[in-house]
């Protein structure tokens, strides 16, 4: 089994006592049983119509008990914040029943409709999670970006009193393979990040198999190199013991030489098959065989599978030394997969549950009788009175956790709209910003702006100029200093309000959900504005995925986008970006063409990120300028916009149908109306999500219903965006006209943007022909 050697923590001082230890053992085996008793529950007991498999991770929970109780019931204070591993959700959700904060209803439908989730949700259980997990490796790489977005809040001195919390994440060993952890470590040692734990349960299997041995040396290298401090947690106290005595030296070589996977396979076994192999590999070595013989099978099998994430007095002196500690730490511990069940070691356990027969030896060993499965003190060696005393000395639930009333940041009543006769979306948003920037209104100071290295391509440099970027210590601008010209004045201080990232869409969403969610992580009201290349929105939308449904709260904008970026070439043009921001929940997706539909849509989103029922904001820009319409923003016009949809020209001819467009298409679709003259009308669309969400809900009573409602039944429309055309294609089904849908549906290629559009067939001409 590959290890490398772990402190003799023994010399370290605990703030625990022996009491304490006894008390959280009894726990531990009573989170275990409740864990597995609630994935048993679910699939052999609670009436299951269908016959099929529930599911669940007995094993891979039961290697990560001891760790979590000590972290649940010991380390953690209210201000920390915790990503567990998604397979261990129900022995989060036993902690929180021990702790009153989950009832028995929710276990007993543990995996049906409103019961506990199979993996831990934030915004769906009913127990306190703080951070959802379940797309493994963004659980614990949102920790690092919450640290981050924590100190960014308390260098703003927007935190309440209660101060700075720890950021926590349990992760599965085979979670390691998950390229978004490396990307955040390696941020993470950018903006030197501090207030975070990774514990590693380091059980060695995975959903396959056996992880290949000497993994834990990379781990170990990793987070080394991205500076941070690793505490190996291996052995337990009863091998520590067993090292001390005469062939202990023998015995711990055996256990650093053994493959994982003969050691996963002889924990199966049990302690008959670890005597035999060991003798057979080691029995010449001076003093082994007299010391086994110490031992019973039953004492053997302990003694091997006493590794450091199982033994409780190990972990909580791990905890304690590092307790006051600011620098990110790993803890790698050496855990069973399925530690104190029946499946224990076995390669398959990954997905098999324990027999019937299993449980109720299981339920015998555990002293618990038939119908008290659920009862908090069954078997667990306290009272009523005397689990709840020791709770009431547990640091977790010394005080609150949630703000329940988060601040709300007065929002300008109108946003000025940049002028110029010719503008783009995306500068029109730059400078947006930027006028922010120069404000004093209350918004600009919990505006955080964020962008993996396209600040300046993609509008965020006039702000960056004005409110600087953020660092835990000040960097002077070098350029700036040798006074050498720069259109970037970028300073980079404690107060700056622009977090620069490397290129990594992964992170960025990670890191707006994490700013995103201040509000309920830290009470700190942030409101982040991120930007990133419009077809990257594909690299980064598992971690997109993940921050809405979470409940995160920010604007991004996709800029520039379509086949319109022209001469940079089809792996810089997006086609479905349109597509995710109709079908991802928590997401409202606007497409402006202009820049006074903008300035309405951005301060809509302001409110919109902080409004209960709110959610994020996705803006879909374009760097080509556009003739803009001269005109009053009355406040008829204002709604429609932010319905998703008005009549640029209204219809002359009933029969005629309309041209329906969205986006920087605007003046395509216009001329090719001027091209008609037959009485069509001509539809800006805003926000195709919003049309469709509104569609969904109040069918021929909504918004675009209404608007449609002027032609007649049969009228041809065209739509047409640059973009798949499937994202305007269902407008027909409305009032059930005829649509002939225009978009891209091919891979971009480099080229002008006229010959472009006239080669995809989005051009004047093949709208106006279109039929």
């Amino acid at each position: 089994m590959d290890g490398l050697p772990t402190p003799d923590l023994a010399a370290t001082p605990s703030v625990f006592g022996s009491q304490e230890l006894d008390v959280l053992r009894e726990l531990a085996r009573k989170v275990l049983w409740l864990s597995t008793w609630t994935i048993h529950h679910a699939n052999h007991v609670r009436p299951n119509s269908a016959k099929t498999k529930v599911g669940g991770h007995q094993a891979a929970c039961a290697s990560s008990v001891q760790l979590m109780t000590a972290l649940y019931f010991h380390a953690l204070r209210p201000e920390d914040r915790v990503a567990v591993k998604p397979h261990a959700s129900p022995v989060f959700h036993a902690i929180q029943y021990l702790f009153g904060r989950q009832d028995r209803a929710a276990l007993e439908q543990y995996r049906a409709l409103g019961g506990a989730q199979s993996y831990p949700s934030k915004t769906k259980d009913r127990d306190d999670v703080d951070i959802s997990t379940g797309s493994v490796g963004l659980g614990p790489a949102f920790t690092v970006f919450a640290s981050m977005a924590q100190e960014y809040a308390r260098n703003r001195s927007l935190l309440p009193k209660s101060g700075q919390g720890r950021m926590v994440a349990l992760v599965g060993d085979a979670e390691m393979d998950e390229g978004s952890i490396y990307e955040a470590l390696w941020e993470g040692w950018k903006h030197d990040l501090r207030n975070c734990w990774w514990i590693v349960d380091y059980n060695r299997q995975s959903l396959d198999g056996v992880v290949s041995d000497h993994l834990y040396r990379l781990i170990d290298r990793v987070f080394r190199a991205t500076g941070w401090n690793v505490v190996t947690l291996k052995y337990g106290r009863l091998m520590r013991d067993a090292f001390k005595r005469t062939g202990g030296s023998a015995l711990r070589k055996w256990i650093n030489d053994c493959p994982n996977a003969l050691y996963s396979a002889l924990t199966f076994q049990g302690g008959s098959a670890w005597r035999a192999q060991i003798l057979a590999d080691s029995g010449d070595a001076p003093g082994i065989r007299d010391l086994l013989s110490h031992y019973d099978d039953e004492g053997l099998h302990a003694l091997m599978c006493n590794l450091g994430g199982h033994c409780l007095e190990t972990i909580l002196e791990a905890f304690d030394a590092c307790a006051k500690d600011d620098r990110p730490t790993c803890f790698l511990a050496y855990t069973v997969k399925g530690y104190g069940l029946p499946i224990a070691g076995h390669k398959d356990n990954h997905a098999g549950v324990c027999t019937a027969d299993q449980i109720e030896r299981l339920r015998a060993s555990m002293n618990i009788g038939e119908g008290a499965e659920w009862d908090p003190c069954a078997g667990l060696g306290l009272s009523e009175g005397e689990l709840a005393s020791f709770l009431e000395t547990v640091p977790f639930l010394s005080g609150p956790r949630r703000w329940t009333d988060p601040e709300i940041v007065p929002v300008p009543a109108s946003l000025e709209v940049p002028q110029g006769e010719r503008l783009s979306t995306q500068e029109a948003f730059g400078r947006l910003l930027q006028d922010l920037a120069r404000s004093d209104e209350p918004i600009a100071e919990r505006i955080v702006t964020t962008s993996p290295d396209v600040t300046a391509s993609t509008g965020l440099g006039g702000w960056v100029n004005r409110r600087g970027l953020f660092a835990t210590a000040r960097k002077d601008d070098v350029f700036h200093q040798r006074k050498i010209a720069s259109a970037q004045k970028w300073d980079a201080r404690e107060d700056g309000q622009h977090v620069e990232l490397g290129i990594s869409e992964n992170n960025v969403f990670l890191n707006l959900a994490a700013l995103g969610l201040s509000h309920d992580l830290f009470g700190a009201r942030l409101l982040p504005v991120g930007t990133l290349y419009d077809p990257f929105i594909a690299r980064g939308r598992d971690a997109l995925a993940y921050a809405c449904y979470q409940g995160a709260r920010f604007i991004v904008a996709g800029t520039p986008s379509g086949i319109t970026l022209s001469h940079e070439g089809g792996a810089h043009q997006s086609i479905s970006s349109p597509l995710s921001g109709i079908a991802q929940p928590g997401l409202a997706y606007f497409e402006p063409a202009f820049a006074d539909e903008l300035a309405v849509i951005l301060r809509w989103g302001f409110e919109y990120m902080q409004a209960p029922d709110g959610g994020a904001v996705y803006l879909r820009l374009s760097t080509r300028p556009v003739d803009q319409p001269q005109r009053d923003m009355s406040a008829p016009l204002v709604a429609e916009i932010l319905q998703g949809a008005y009549w640029r020209v209204p219809p002359r001819d009933p029969k005629a149908g309309a041209i329906v467009y969205c986006g920087v298409i605007a003046p395509i679709a216009e001329a090719a109306l001027a091209r008609f003259g037959d009485g069509r009308g001509l539809l800006a669309v805003t926000s195709p999500e919003r049309l469709f969400q509104d569609w969904r809900i109040r069918g021929t009573d909504c918004h675009l219903a209404r608007l449609l409602g002027g032609l007649a039944a049969g009228a041809p429309l065209v739509t047409v965006q640059d973009a798949h055309p499937l994202g305007l294609a269902w407008i027909g089904g409305v009032r059930g006209h005829p649509v002939t849908p225009l978009g891209v549906d091919r891979f971009g290629q480099c080229g002008s943007v006229d010959a472009l559009y006239e080669a995809y067939g989005i051009d004047v001409e093949s709208i106006a022909t279109a039929r």
